[in-house]
């Protein structure tokens, strides 16, 4: 007996990637907020959104549901990592002008409490911390609704010219 299911339909990440490149990144980041670009798959998996994207800070809302459960009954760590790596990059991204790209070298994850379904979503926030020629730093958290903190993150990118 199934105890639910899920359907997933998105639409070309390449185009939508293709898109981005004539744009400066926030541009690109609000065009998808807005829906004027097409989400990616990973957030039409996740089912999260973008609610705030502002030079060097973005903000994800992220539905919990018993989908992201591993087999001892709370939302896998991975989904958590996802979704803070998905911010981090992004508050990067939000400072590239066009012709710059980025991508993780590292991120570092801290659980602080586990996220279970009892949680209607969580808050997901992503902040610059620097911005060099050639690496970036930022930072994250997931915080449900009263502000507590579930997760931080920290990582590294590389940033180059496309």
């Amino acid at each position: 007996m199934s105890a639910g299911s899920r359907l997933i339909e998105w639409d070309d990440p390449k185009q939508t990637a293709a898109r981005g490149r004539d744009m400066a990144g926030i541009e690109f980041l609000r065009a998808i907020m807005s829906g004027d670009i097409p989400q990616p798959p990973i957030s039409k998996m996740f089912v999260f959104s973008f609610t705030k994207v502002e030079p060097g800070e973005v903000h994800l809302n992220l539905p919990i549901g018993p989908h992201f459960y591993n087999p001892i009954g709370m939302v896998h760590g991975g989904i958590a990592a996802t979704v803070l790596d998905t911010v981090m990059g992004c508050s990067i991204h939000s400072l590239l002008p066009q012709g710059k790209a980025y991508s993780t070298l590292e991120i570092k994850i801290n659980y602080l409490r586990p996220l279970t379904d009892t949680l209607d979503e969580v808050l997901v926030e992503g902040r610059v911390i620097n911005l060099g020629r050639k690496a970036a730093f930022a930072e994250g958290k997931i915080i449900d609704a009263a502000g507590k903190i579930y997760a931080t993150g920290s990582t590294t990118c590389a940033v180059w010219d496309a």
